[in-house]
């Protein structure tokens, strides 16, 4: 059997009331950290954050719609083909368009094997 695992979106586990879909999770991913995020028009739920504590550099690629990305004093408007990497300690958030938005977000730490977060495991109950 081919060491391969497919699954359409509809199969993936999902956090936070189904607003993140756990691609690593349900793809038994474990070199890395993956999670597609999506967002009504203008929702202004996602925390600003780093990952200072853990080391995590992200890469935030838009799939559909577009989103405002605020880190620091800068704002970066990202839509299909417009990719970005954020570093461990820089705060960042993102506030999606007037179309909402579906963003592919990759992690892991630079030089370091991947340690899966309880953040990217579905919600238990």
């Amino acid at each position: 059997m081919a060491d391969v695992t497919v699954k359409r979106e509809d199969q993936l586990e999902t956090s936070f009331g189904g607003a993140f879909k756990l691609l690593r999770h349900s793809l038994g991913l474990s070199s890395f950290g993956v999670q597609v995020l999506e967002m009504p028009a203008n929702a202004d739920g996602y925390p600003v954050h780093d990952h200072g504590e853990d080391g995590q550099e992200e890469c935030v690629v838009v799939l559909e719609g577009s989103v405002e990305l605020t880190a620091g004093d800068e704002t970066h408007l990202l839509e299909p083909g417009v990719y970005a990497r954020v570093g461990s300690g820089q705060e960042r958030k993102l506030v999606p368009g007037d179309e909402g938005v579906r963003v592919l977000i990759i992690g892991g730490i630079p030089g370091k094997a991947y340690e899966i977060s309880p953040f990217s495991r579905p919600a238990e109950g």
